[in-house]
Order: structure tokens, then sequence, then C-alpha cells
């Protein structure tokens, strides 16, 4: 009987350790832009993601459609090729975006134009063979690209999904498939004071954090753009990556869900003095930041450009100043990356996700992810 029991036992600790294992997987979500046409699939690493968010499906006649069919299409079929690859690898499509936001509201406003809006979308994801739709909506009862919105927007954002819900699972009936549904959201308080996101996130899978662009509300301040805290070179009250964590929680969405954003591109302008290496600094123009593999190939590591790296360390962000051209670039390195995904770790955070793959073909950033997450 002991050897029986000794079997037992050790089947019962293999189980518990792969239960642990199975329960800190961690998400890794990278939105691959095909509104520039037909994508090289080729620099795409498939083992180093959990999922792709194709970016972006817009909205027209109060459907979810393809703009550019002939392309997109191509685009699907070789993003599921990656499958291949990585079997576990999901591909979904991402609806909006800054630019493709203009018609959410219009689209959504009855339970007529939101189960036609959500069947449309889940009809895609149905005759493409993909894993689900993420809706990119930029913003719901607030002012975007030109996009029309009302107070309605802050009810409808939620049957919205409860519609989207209903369809994909349908759909995983239809396929036996597990469908996924999340939101790139806005990364500042202001998102949840328009949206209901407790009762959102029950329909939702993951809750992506747009923290990023924080660069564009500096109000003619140079400022980081994807601080993950407060710096203490400028204004305290402008947003980060923990205050967005920490307003999201608030407002009812479980740590769990909430996927962390990092940037794979920096924000750049000209600064009006030199002092404080122009963190903080009023700008006077804006200038090119360029994707991370161009910044660290050609800005970090290259001596001649006349840049000078920073750390800030308050807000465990880089940046970089010329006090020539006085030149401000703003950016995710490594450095920063870890710090966000130990945050991550430490907060229950279901993981990160990014904006966007071709702007670091060499993967530094990728490697950095995968590195502290897997």
């Amino acid at each position: 009987m002991k050897p029986l029991k000794s079997i037992a036992i050790l089947l019962l600790c293999f189980s518990t350790i792969s239960a642990t294992a199975q329960k800190k997987k961690h998400v890794i979500i990278g939105y691959v832009g095909g509104y520039r046409g037909l994508i090289d699939t080729s620099m795409v690493n498939a083992k180093k993601l959990t999922h792709i968010n194709y970016a972006f499906v817009n909205v027209k006649d109060n459907r979810a459609w393809l703009t550019n069919i002939k392309t997109d299409t191509t685009n699907f079929k070789n993003l599921l090729k990656l499958k291949t690859v990585n079997p576990e690898l999901k591909v979904l499509i991402s609806i909006g975006g800054w630019a493709w936001s203009k018609n959410f509201s219009d689209a959504v406003l009855t339970d007529t134009g939101r189960n036609a809006f959500a069947a449309s979308a889940v009809d895609i994801v149905r005759k493409y063979n993909l894993d689900g739709v993420d809706i990119d909506w930029e913003y719901p009862d607030n002012i975007g690209d030109g996009n029309v919105f009302r107070a309605a927007d802050k009810q409808d954002y939620t049957l919205m999904f409860k519609a989207l819900r209903k369809e994909l699972d349908k759909l995983e009936g239809e396929t036996d498939r597990k469908m996924f549904l999340t939101a790139a959201v806005g990364g500042f308080k202001r998102f949840t004071l328009h949206t209901e996101m407790d009762k959102v996130a029950k329909y939702l899978n993951y809750v992506n954090l747009m923290t990023y662009d924080y660069f564009q509300d500096s109000l003619g301040v140079a400022v980081h753009h994807t601080n993950l805290y407060a710096s203490k070179k400028y204004n305290p009250a402008f947003d980060s990556a923990d205050k967005a964590v920490t307003d999201f929680i608030a407002a009812g969405v479980p740590a769990k869900k909430l996927v962390m954003g990092v940037a794979f591109y920096g924000h750049s302008s000209r600064v009006k003095d030199t002092i404080a290496n122009g963190l903080g600094i009023k700008t006077d123009g804006k200038m090119r930041g360029g994707g991370y593999t161009f910044i660290k190939d050609s800005l970090v590591n290259n001596a001649t450009k006349g840049f000078k790296y920073y750390r800030d360390i308050d807000a465990a962000a880089p940046y970089l100043f010329n006090p020539d051209t006085k030149q401000f670039i703003t950016y995710d390195d490594e450095w920063s990356i870890k710090n966000k995904c130990d945050y991550v770790l430490k907060k229950g955070m279901a993981g990160v996700m990014f904006w966007e793959y071709s702007e670091d073909r060499k993967e530094y950033l990728l490697n950095e992810i995968n590195k502290d997450l897997k």
C-alpha cells in the first residue's frame, strides 16, 4: 500500500504544480497593422505571442466593415498560417482605432443596430476562421478624431459588448472553440467616467489599457508618453500607467483582466530650453520619434547623432535629449518594459499588449517581455 500511496501523493503534487503553472501564464498581445496594406508576416514571431489583434476593421453603415477586403483577407490567411508555428496563437479582429471610431455611436444606438453590428462583426470571425473580436472605440461619450458621441454611449457601450458576447457564444457552440472578446481602452480616468467598466468587464476576457500617447495631452510640455508612474519633474496630476490601473480597478475591472499597454514607438518634440534635459520644458513643435528599432540602433547607439540617454527613475521611463537641436524623445525601452512586467506580476494582471509590431522589427522589446513574463 505504501508505494501506491507515494504514487498518489506524487500525482497530486504534479497536478498542483501543473495547475499553478497554468495560473501564472500571462498573455502577450501584439497589435499588427493591416490598415497599411499587406503585412509581412515573416516578421511576426508567433512563438513569442499569445494573441494577435488585427488592426483595423472599420465601422460603416452601422456594420463591421473590411475596407480593404483583398488585402485584409490575404492578411487573415497569412496570419492564420502562423498557427503552424504556435497552435495556441489566437487571431482577433480589432474594430475601430483612432481614425475609424467615427461611427460607433450611431451603429450601437438601438437594440436593432447593436444586434446587427454584433452579428456583422462575428460574421467576419466566422467567415475567416478567426478567434474573436477586439473593440477599440475612441471614445464613447467623449471626443476623439471627429467621432460622433453622445451621452447614451455610456450605456450603449455596455450593451454593445453584451450583444457581441451573445454572438460569440453562438459561434463557440458552432465551432467548439473558445471565442475571445476584448477591448482597447483609454489609459486615463476620463474613460472610466464615460463608461460602465464594471458591467463591461463581465463580458470581456481582457481589458487592454492604452497606457501610452500621454505625450499628446501634455498641454505644450515635454512629458513621458508611456510612463509607469508619475514623474516628479512636472505636474504629477498628468497620466501614468499606474494611475490608469488604479482607476480601472476602482471602476470595477478585476486586475486579472487588465492588460498593460506598452509602446513600440516614441514621441518627439522640440523644446524651448535645454534646462532639465528637456523633460518638463515647454515645447516648440513636433519632431520625428520613430519605432524602437530605429531609436535604439540609430540614436541611442550612435554617438554622432548627439542624443544623450536619461532615466526618470520616479516615472520608470527613459528619454533622449539632444541639447544642440533641442529634440526630446520619449519612449519605452528594455529597462522600462522590465519595470512594467514586474508591475504586471506584482498586481496580478493578465499580461501585456503592445502597439505596434512593425515598429520594433528586431524584437528588442518583445524579447524583453518574453524574458520577464515567460
